[in-house]
């Protein structure tokens, strides 16, 4: 099977909703309810929000496709971090978010995910970004490991809500160098 990686365009707006609709329950620590996972699907993973950062100057989207079926999307935000803690947290400057990093479950462990975020970050240091700096889970076992092996360390933590649901992520940063990924 082959899988490309490529920077998503307005007109993968809804492939990249659906990917986002099949993969952020996979993220989520056990207790969060449906109903919370529903909304924030609508509210913050619909075509017109993928719409929305696929046209902004500040946003970077890249897709997976497996023999031209979406299996996969990362997001960065290009621009310095607004939230307090993670102000606090991210050492390095400027800095890169990688806002999203999601995979089909039936791609998990094939190298999908590295690739998405090799681009990723290859466009941040050609922004002249010093480090990349992303939020998970605390209880995402998986991706804590992923990031961990790719050289993220932890920072700190921040609070995210997913409906009526405050999450704790990690705060983790990969300060950049020339020999990065």
């Amino acid at each position: 099977m082959s899988v490309s990686i490529r920077r998503a365009t307005p007109a993968d707006a809804p492939a990249l909703a659906s990917v986002a609709a099949a993969t952020f329950a996979l993220a989520c620590p056990p207790g969060t309810t449906e109903a919370n996972i529903a909304l924030f699907i609508e509210t913050s993973l619909s075509a017109w929000s993928f719409e929305g950062h696929l046209a902004s100057d500040v946003h970077r989207l890249w897709l997976a496709e497996a023999d031209g079926e979406p299996v996969g999307y990362a997001m960065s935000l290009h621009g310095e971090p607004t939230d307090p803690d993670v102000q606090n947290a991210v050492a390095v400057r400027p800095t890169v978010e990688l806002s999203k990093i999601y995979v089909c479950e039936s791609h998990h462990g094939t190298g999908v995910a590295k690739r998405l975020m090799e681009a990723a970050i290859a466009e941040a240091m050609d922004a002249e970004a010093a480090s990349v700096w992303l939020g998970v889970n605390q209880q995402n076992i998986r991706a804590n490991r992923f990031y961990e092996k790719q050289g993220f360390v932890l920072r700190g933590t921040r609070f995210f809500q997913v409906g009526d649901s405050t999450e704790a992520d990690y705060v983790r940063e990969l300060p950049l160098s020339p020999q990065t990924p």
